[in-house]
């Protein structure tokens, strides 16, 4: 990795440690290192942690590449069994973005269904496990403020 990468709130909401995410693969940090936000409920724009390209974007979930670091934002657990429904897809797959813009529209109170959590984890991909601590764990965030730096 190069220079360490300042990560932002996708969304509003409490910051979790990653081990609370009721996902294995997340809490595990399988995916990455990382925190987890317990959304607000009500209609929300998810904006980008951190500048750079989008290597994959699906209606529940995006990858932001940028200064070497990539960064998943996946809105929910289990999400992907809704197949879209309940997700706005704002931005396109390769396109350039900075911090803040806006990349997906969502209410968390309108996703459910079995095993589906609207807990949306922010992990930093291919890092070491533990090599991200967050001060932000058990605040309120607002999409923008820090979550964490990486290493």
């Amino acid at each position: 990795m190069s220079s360490p990468v300042q990560v932002l709130a996708p969304c509003p909401g409490t910051v979790l440690a990653i081990a609370d995410v009721p996902d294995p693969v997340f809490a595990q940090e399988m995916v990455g290192p990382g925190v987890a936000i317990a959304p607000a409920d009500g209609p929300t724009t998810v904006v980008s942690p951190i500048a750079g390209k989008v290597l994959k974007v699906h209606p529940h979930a995006f990858v932001v590449l940028g200064d070497g670091v990539g960064v998943l934002v996946h809105l929910g657990i289990n999400t992907v069994r809704l197949e879209g429904a309940g997700f706005e897809v704002l931005v396109e797959q390769g396109a350039d973005v900075a911090a803040g813009d806006p990349m997906i529209r969502w209410d968390p109170a309108t996703i459910s269904g079995a095993d589906i959590s609207t807990v949306v984890p922010v992990v930093v991909m291919d890092a070491p496990r533990g090599s991200v601590t967050s001060d932000a764990v058990g605040s309120h965030v607002v999409a923008g403020d820090l979550l964490f730096t990486t290493a």
